[in-house]
């Protein structure tokens, strides 16, 4: 599974990838861990949370050693990004999907922004 970033005018969007190896935490195990305890993260992983509907979904870094950049999408839409500090970082926004990349990841990513999941 791979997440594409679309941007730009509807009549010249442009397409990047963001992440070529996502991983999805679809237990409550696997979302209650997240990254915890791991040392890093390679360039192009990504870790996706994907949920039925958009309610307040919050990150937190509690034994993530590392920074990460997080997106809250609702729908296709990027509603709130965030650098996220080891081990101190939090993060909080309504949404049905909410990505953890590597720190730099996401630096073209805007709010307003399309980025999907795709097979």
């Amino acid at each position: 599974m791979r997440l594409v970033h679309r941007y730009g005018p509807l009549e010249d969007r442009q397409a990047d990838t963001l992440a070529s190896d996502v991983e999805t935490a679809d237990t409550t195990l696997q979302q209650a861990r997240g990254l915890m305890f791991r040392r890093s993260v390679p360039d192009g992983y990504g870790l996706a949370f994907r949920f039925d509907e958009p309610r307040p979904r919050t990150l937190h870094m509690l034994f993530v050693p590392f920074a990460i950049d997080a997106l809250w999408i609702r729908g296709p839409e990027v509603v709130h990004k965030k650098r996220l500090r080891p081990f101190v970082g939090v993060g909080r926004a309504s949404a049905d999907l909410v990505v953890e990349l590597p720190a730099g990841a996401a630096e073209n990513v805007e709010p307003g922004d399309i980025v999907e999941l795709e097979e």
